[in-house]
């Protein structure tokens, strides 16, 4: 793994870094600033050492269009907060006004560009168009530092394109989750419990299959429980259903039981009319989303109170 030390001296030079402002928002307010947190040491370090930083980030699931509710503003308000400098904030990610911001940096400066998710082309499956946006905002750049770990897995023009088109190498937080990850996989403590989520198993193949071998716990959550509990037969409304891993999940739960692996899916679970922060909802059994109030209709989000605790018990 390339870390900051490959790119030698920085100063003077333009450094495009992406980091994971993913941050919640409510009205524009940011309700937790984890992510804005964990970004810090590198771009503190960087910035010590003299580079002209650009920084990138997408934040929610807009549609590749500029859509203000999605706008990086605040995270950028809120960094210089935690920083105690100036970070400019460019209500765009690539275009004159983009070009001019990057131009005018000095030595230790940081601009942070709009959300890279207002153009399609950040998550397109061409790689031809991806690797055209890459282009842009690498324009003028000489190096790429890749600082966000939630984003590493995935194939996008600010991830995997962005690292080709310019020398190259992973921010601090990048390096200190892998060193972690080696350790976990390598010599982990006993008992060895893991606590998966995220919306799609399709997303953690690799990484369950390789945790199956090591872990005494897997304890399921997030939308990805829902193809979970159909692979076990249950019917899960109109929850997130990946009906092209129900195999390969059945694999997994046969699997665990012959290496002894003690997977823990909830025994209830949130679901609600819509997916919406003000929709309808309530808790229901795993085992019986469709017998809620919603019907066939019912959307499962995550885990139930119960399962709550009965996670927090095998963490323990």
């Amino acid at each position: 793994m390339r870390t900051l030390e490959s790119l030698g001296d920085l100063r003077s030079k333009t450094v495009v870094i992406r980091c994971d402002l993913n941050v919640p928002l409510e009205d524009g307010v940011i309700t937790d600033d984890g992510r804005i947190r964990a970004s810090l040491t590198t771009i503190r370090e960087l910035h010590e050492a003299g580079a002209r930083l650009v920084v990138v980030s997408h934040l929610g699931r807009p549609a590749g269009v500029p859509d203000g509710k999605y706008s990086l503003a605040p995270v950028a308000v809120r960094m210089a907060e935690l920083l105690g400098m100036p970070v400019r904030f460019v209500g765009e990610t690539v275009g004159d006004t983009a070009t001019a911001a990057r131009n005018s940096l000095g030595d230790g400066d940081i601009v942070l560009l709009e959300n890279l998710r207002f153009n399609a082309a950040e998550t397109s499956k061409d790689d031809d168009e991806r690797a055209a946006f890459a282009q842009q905002i690498a324009a003028g750049a000489d190096a790429f530092v890749s600082d966000g770990f939630g984003v590493v897995h995935r194939r996008q023009a600010s991830v995997t394109d962005l690292a080709q088109a310019l020398p190259s190498a992973a921010g601090r937080l990048v390096e200190a989750e892998l060193g972690v990850l080696q350790r976990l996989t390598d010599s982990p403590e006993r008992p060895y419990t893991v606590v998966l989520g995220g919306s799609k198993v399709s997303d953690k193949l690799g990484v369950i299959s390789h945790l199956l071998e090591r872990v005494d716990t897997l304890l399921i959550g997030g939308g990805m429980l829902f193809t979970f509990l159909a692979a076990q037969g249950h019917s899960v409304g109109s929850s997130l259903l990946e009906r092209e891993q129900l195999e390969t999940v059945r694999g997994y739960l046969d699997e665990a039981e012959r290496r002894g692996v003690r997977i823990v899916l909830p025994t209830d679970v949130m679901v609600a009319e819509a997916f919406s922060a003000d929709a309808a909802h309530e808790v229901v059994a795993a085992t019986a989303i469709e017998s809620s109030s919603f019907g066939t209709a019912a959307m499962g989000l995550d885990i139930g109170p119960e399962s709550a605790n009965e996670f927090a018990q095998a963490i323990r």
